[in-house]
């Protein structure tokens, strides 16, 4: 990042309306839209606030896309978002290094009181600098190379996040099986997975038949001599609360308490922008 953009005004992410299946959203001082695939509704801003983007990501049927630059933006900028300072940069997937719907996920991770944190699919990082900033020690896992070396990018924007996150790149369910073999103990652990990816060696994710062993896998990690917190949060068609609850019970026990929410982004509106599930699973 150049001298001038760290010393240039670092302005927050909004939501600014959403709707026909597209958000509107100003991501420090440009506004983008993107697909929101959830958003039957109309609209609720005038058509010109949605015509004053400054790109559009548009999906194609393959899963990805491409964007139209409707003016010149650097390749990255920063942004605030949920107490951190964030690298944006529009990928060829239309995402931009975060999801702002896990923003009360990364408040709890920031207040649990938690020793030791694992963060799976963890993308660029920000669940691992909230779980750090809350003074864990922190595993993070992602299969790409290059979304870890984005997290600790993040991490050196924020010199309030302790230096104590440890970077993987490898396989989850690879990784986890070694965990569990070297006796490894977690208080907390996030998942985010997707509905199907690829490991760092191209290994094949598919979430309705590698979940359940993951989660076992979880169970095995769990330290017994606190309190254990997990959350599983995801954005897959057929997964919802009550699916996730069942699993999550079947697997660690009646005793497990669950907590539950469908995840949403505050709109400038007033409204919100559901945007996914998010499911704890807390044995005290």
């Amino acid at each position: 990042m150049s001298t001038k953009e760290k010393k240039e005004k670092i302005l927050p992410y909004r939501l600014l309306d959403s709707g026909n299946l597209k958000k509107l959203e100003q991501v420090g001082p440009y506004r983008l839209v993107r697909p929101a695939l959830n958003a039957f509704w109309g609209p609720t801003l005038d058509s010109s606030e949605w015509e004053s983007a400054d790109a559009v990501f548009t999906r194609d049927n393959s899963g990805g896309g491409k964007w139209d630059f409707r003016k010149r933006l650097p390749e990255s900028w920063l942004v605030e978002y949920a107490g951190f300072t964030l690298k944006m940069k529009p990928t060829n997937f239309g995402h931009l290094g975060f999801f702002a719907e896990q923003y009360r996920n990364w408040e709890r991770f920031r207040t649990g009181n938690y020793k030791n944190g694992l963060n799976l699919f963890g993308y660029s990082g920000i669940g691992s600098m909230a779980m750090a900033a809350g003074g864990a020690k922190v595993c993070h896992l992602d299969a790409a190379r290059g979304m870890n070396e984005w997290g600790q990018e993040n991490v050196q924007l924020n010199p309030h996040v302790p230096n104590v996150i440890r970077w993987i790149t490898d396989d989850v369910k690879k990784f986890v099986n070694r965990e569990v073999r070297r006796g490894s103990l977690y208080d907390l652990i996030a998942l985010d997975p997707p509905s199907f990816g690829r490991g760092s060696s191209g290994q094949v994710w598919k979430i309705e038949t590698d979940l359940p062993r993951l989660l076992e896998c979880c169970r095995e990690l769990r330290d017994p001599e606190r309190p254990f917190n997990l959350v599983l949060s995801c954005h897959s068609p057929g997964f919802s609360l009550e699916v996730f609850s069942r699993m999550v019970r079947d697997i660690f026990g009646s005793s497990c308490r669950i907590e539950g929410e469908e995840m949403t982004i505050p709109e400038s509106t007033g409204k919100v922008l559901p945007a996914g599930i998010s499911c704890w699973c807390i044995l005290d």
